[in-house]
């Protein structure tokens, strides 16, 4: 069976990885798993800034891509887990050093971070 995806075919290795990791919350959302699995409710909490709709778009985007997994306990209410892939795991360390640059540039840029927020 093939793969379903909505990406067009990629040009080069950047644009591969954007096309999975690119966008306004995938990378928060992964960033988030890092530290174990997390329920729906409790990505939407920690995510700042996403709504129902968005945050249920990108994370089926990351299954579908095969960074995360969604495990479904059939009880009452259901109760959904997300938590990050083998795939979804190489790629901490790109996200941490994405987070130092940002770190950097913000410094540089007197820009301060949030409280709470992935950079600090």
């Amino acid at each position: 069976m093939e793969k379903k995806t909505k990406h067009p075919e990629p040009k080069c290795g950047i644009d591969y990885a954007f096309q999975r990791i690119g966008g306004k919350y995938k990378g928060r959302i992964l960033w988030r798993l890092r530290l174990g699995t997390l329920r729906y409710g409790e990505l939407r909490r920690t995510v700042t800034g996403v709504t129902a709709k968005m945050l249920t778009q990108a994370l089926r985007e990351l299954e579908d891509d095969g960074l995360i997994e969604r495990k479904v306990y059939v009880e009452v209410p259901p109760k959904v887990e997300y938590s990050l892939t083998d795939a979804g795991k190489a790629l901490l360390p790109f996200l941490s050093q994405l987070r130092d640059w940002a770190k950097e540039q913000m410094l540089v840029n007197h820009i301060e971070a949030l409280p709470g927020s992935f950079l600090k």
